[in-house]
């Protein structure tokens, strides 16, 4: 599982060699004006809260850094990128299957439930790969190309070109 997360977010590290730092934090994109940096930076953050909750068995999804400067600069972003894979390369071998509580605010309030540390870092995952289904709408308005053929396409998406 590690090794497949791992793969998927280096292609994110791919984009962000290929911009400069006008275009990652770019939010002329109509319609919610959101950046690559943006996105990027909360993709990220995800991961951040679980490593951060992980000893405790306490993660609030509602605890993100928001480092802005993750925003504006691709190689801080990059930085960050590559401190999420030093991290999902120390969780090897560890207790997938260990209970945790996961909370967050679905817009009514926190919500807590329980998770298994593996399906933290799925729903984690999942949440990169949307992620990077709307850049490649921001990449492509801004008239960057892809740096990957695979980039904003969950590995289980149907690829039927007409």
């Amino acid at each position: 599982m590690i090794d497949a997360i791992k793969h998927n977010l280096k292609i994110g590290i791919e984009l962000l060699g290929s911009v400069n730092d006008q275009q990652y934090s770019d939010t002329s994109v109509e319609p919610y004006h959101s950046s690559i940096g943006g996105h990027m930076r909360h993709i990220l953050d995800i991961f951040d809260c679980i490593f951060e909750g992980l000893d405790s068995g306490q993660v609030d999804l509602t605890a993100r850094k928001r480092n802005q400067l993750v925003e504006r600069s691709a190689h801080v972003g990059i930085a960050y990128f590559e401190k999420t894979l030093a991290q999902l390369e120390a969780l090897k071998g560890a207790d997938f299957g260990r209970i945790i509580e996961v909370s967050d605010d679905l817009g009514l309030g926190m919500m807590t439930a329980k998770y298994t540390v593996a399906a933290a870092l799925i729903q984690a995952h999942s949440h990169a790969m949307h992620h990077f289904a709307s850049l490649g709408y921001i990449v492509t308005k801004l008239g960057i190309d892809l740096p990957h053929e695979d980039f904003g396409f969950n590995p289980t998406t149907p690829r039927d070109v007409a």
